[in-house]
Parts: structure tokens; C-alpha cells; sequence
């Protein structure tokens, strides 16, 4: 098959490597051409940067596109001359008009970091966690013109960790989309694919983060906060108030009842409340305490929290 592969940041790479490198996809297949997004300007020069996937796509001399839209006739004719039998698309940022859709052969298919027809949207990896569900996973799909709603063809399963961050999915989700999309194509080639459809009475959307969702309500329960914390992790990082600065929380721990002394249950301490002890530092919460493992402070490097305590009197002041 000639496939033309779409797509953009990290988290498309494992599935572009898979279709140029792995023998059992490579031997078979050509990629034929890598669509990206623009080259966007960078860092403190505001230097344009390539795309990850553009870079991988430079490396393997794979012809590399980067229309603005794919919208207007004349990358439409051009995509169509490329003659694909089959598009892969994997987070590439651009809306897929029906027309582009009806070229391939085979079809257009997409690799979606959520288990459908749960988290349709653009965040699926940070909602899953923060509303604390117990595995996640990826599901490919042949795409249609209503988002996230096509019929899935597989998926990759993942059991959540207590301690897995919005990072540390995505360099996961990443990978098992890749194995996912590995099953597919063999399965497109052998002519034994089974669609599902989505059942739409389960649908949850996944809306795009913003930086209004960063700070932190103390009157929440602490296992609550601490999905937030993860789920934010590495942006836009969740903050909240110290001494009139923005202190980020990048690391934290909800406490279970026998971590926490009987001193503690019998005071009224306000949500947001700092306790010291042992070298620790707790917030009481709405439910429960918030253990910090690691905070930030403007112009300042993230801190593990005894690094924080040794250069702070912290104990009894209250956050938010």
C-alpha cells in the first residue's frame, strides 16, 4: 500500500518510526509522503522549528507537505495525485475535509489517545486522569468528518498508576498506538478488519486545557487536587498562592487516614493550611492532606520539597 502519514508533535513519532522502519510494515508498505503542520517560530530567537515528525520524515528522505489547509483545490488535487490507498493520521492538528477523506483507497484511519467512545477531543490523556479513571488506553478508528466519532477498528488498554502524570502517559499512549496501528494494517492487508461502532450514549468530551484550570481550590478532597496535579503535569502545571507568589506544584501525595496523626483530626485547621513535620510538607485539604513532593516559585528551578523547607518558614501559613 501507498500511505501518506499525517501528523505533528512527539506523540505521532512511534507510529511514523513503525511505518518506516518495522520489516513487517516497511517490506510491505511505502510512505509515500508525511503531512505537518507549518514550521512554527521558537524559543527566545523565535527561530522556526520543525515538527518532530518532520524531522524523522527528513531523516528517512520521506517528501515532507506542510499546506496550511488542506481545504483548497489545489492541495486537494495534489494529495490525490499522490495516489495513497491509505492515510494515517496521529495528533496532526488540521481538520480533514470530506474530499481528502474519499481519496485513499482503504481509507483515512486515526490513532486517539482514549479508550472510545470515552474522551472524544483534543485532551483525552489529562481529562482521563484528572476525572480518575482506572485504565486509559488508544483506539484506532477510521475517520469521518464529525469529530472522534468514527468507527473504532482497535484498541491498546493501559491501567492507570497513582502516580502516572498527563507526561507520563503520553510518552506511553504514544507508544501503544503504535502497536495498535501495527495490528490494523495487517489486518486492512488480510481483509479480516471488524469495525465497531460508537455507542454515542457513552460519549464524554475531552475539551483543550487553558491556563484558567491551573489553580488549585484547597477545599477539594486531596486525592481530588492530586489527579489535577498530574493531570497538569508538564502544562499548564497547577499553582496556587504562597506569600503572594505563584508557587507551581509539580509533584504531589494524597495522604491515607493512618499517615495522618490523631493531633491533626482533632484541630480545625482551614483548607489551604501548611503543616511541617519531619521534613514534609502537608496541606490540609477539604478532605484529607495534600503531601508537596515538588514546587516552584518564579525565576526559581523546581524544588524537591525539602530544598523548598530548608530556604522557607512555611509551617502555618495558608495557600490559595
Amino acid at each position: 500500500m501507498r500511505i501518506i502519514f499525517a501528523g505533528t508533535p512527539e506523540f505521532a513519532v512511534p507510529s511514523l518510526k513503525l511505518l518506516l522502519t518495522s520489516e513487517e510494515i516497511a517490506d510491505k508498505h511505502e510512505v509515500c509522503a508525511v503531512y505537518t503542520q507549518p514550521d512554527r517560530p521558537s524559543g527566545r530567537g523565535r527561530k522556526l522549528q520543525f515538527s518532530p515528525v518532520k524531522e524523522l520524515a527528513l531523516s528517512a528522505e520521506v517528501p515532507v507537505f506542510q499546506p496550511d489547509s488542506l481545504k483548497v483545490d489545489s492541495e486537494i488535487k495534489h494529495f490525490s495525485e499522490l495516489q495513497p490507498d491509505l492515510m494515517v493520521v496521529v495528533a496532526y492538528g488540521m481538520i480533514l475535509p470530506q474530499a481528502i477523506l474519499d481519496i485513499p483507497k482503504y481509507g483515512c484511519i486515526n490513532v486517539h489517545g482514549s479508550l472510545l467512545p470515552r474522551w472524544r477531543g483534543a485532551a483525552p490523556i489529562q481529562r482521563s486522569l484528572m476525572a480518575g479513571d482506572e485504565k486509559t488506553g488508544v483506539t484506532i478508528m477510521r475517520i469521518i468528518h464529525k469529530l472522534d466519532a468514527g468507527d473504532m477498528l482497535h484498541k491498546e488498554e493501559y491501567a492507570i498508576s497513582n502516580r502516572d502524570t498527563s507526561e507520563d502517559l503520553y510518552n506511553t499512549l504514544s507508544e501503544l498506538g503504535a502497536v495498535g496501528l501495527a495490528k490494523v494494517i495487517n489486518q486492512l492487508e488480510s481483509g479480516t478488519l471488524q469495525a465497531e461502532m460508537q455507542d454515542e450514549n457513552l460519549v464524554t468530551n475531552a475539551e483543550k486545557l487553558t491556563k484558567s484550570e491551573a489553580e488549585l481550590d484547597w477545599t477539594q478532597p486531596a486525592d481530588v487536587l492530586d489527579r489535577k496535579i498530574r493531570g497538569l503535569n508538564p502544562w499548564p502545571v497547577a499553582q496556587t498562592l504562597y506569600d503572594d507568589q505563584i508557587l507551581r506544584i509539580w509533584r504531589s501525595e494524597p495522604l491515607i487516614s493512618d499517615q495522618i496523626s490523631d493531633q491533626i483530626y482533632d484541630q480545625k485547621y482551614a483548607p489551604g493550611t501548611i503543616l511541617c513535620t519531619n521534613k514534609s510538607l502537608d496541606v490540609v485539604t477539604g478532605d484529607g492532606l495534600l503531601r508537596l513532593h515538588e514546587v516552584q516559585l518564579p525565576g526559581g528551578k523546581r524544588l524537591p520539597i525539602q530544598a523548598f523547607l530548608n530556604s522557607h518558614q512555611a509551617q502555618g501559613k495558608k495557600l490559595g
